[in-house]
């Protein structure tokens, strides 16, 4: 039996290639809200990003989303999902370790 592939997506503040699983993905929607996506399956541009609090607030700084998303995003806008991603940032490594645990078995 084939191996299945296992989708790559790229950082945008750090530029490390990782599994999908492992990233958070920031979507803009088609209204133009702006919002974390823990599910990966949201309809709108994402951008992707490591679980890592460091990684946002360069992604912040070099104004990564903006090129990744393709549209302004107001410092309001950064403000809020820093908040979200503090939030979800323990919940996401849980998640993960759980995902690591299973592949193990």
């Amino acid at each position: 039996m084939r191996t299945r592939k296992i989708p790559q997506r790229k950082c945008v503040a750090c530029q490390e290639m990782m599994p999908k699983k492992e990233l958070i993905r920031i979507v803009r929607s088609p209204q133009g809200d702006i919002q974390i996506d823990l599910t990966g399956k949201k309809p709108g541009r994402g951008a992707y990003l490591c679980g890592k609090t460091s990684c946002f607030k360069l992604a912040k700084k070099s104004k990564a989303f903006e090129r990744a998303l393709k549209t302004p995003v107001e410092p309001e806008i950064y403000d809020k999902l820093e908040a979200d991603f503090i939030k979800v940032e323990d919940e996401f490594q849980a998640n993960k370790e759980l995902m690591q645990d299973d592949d193990d078995e």
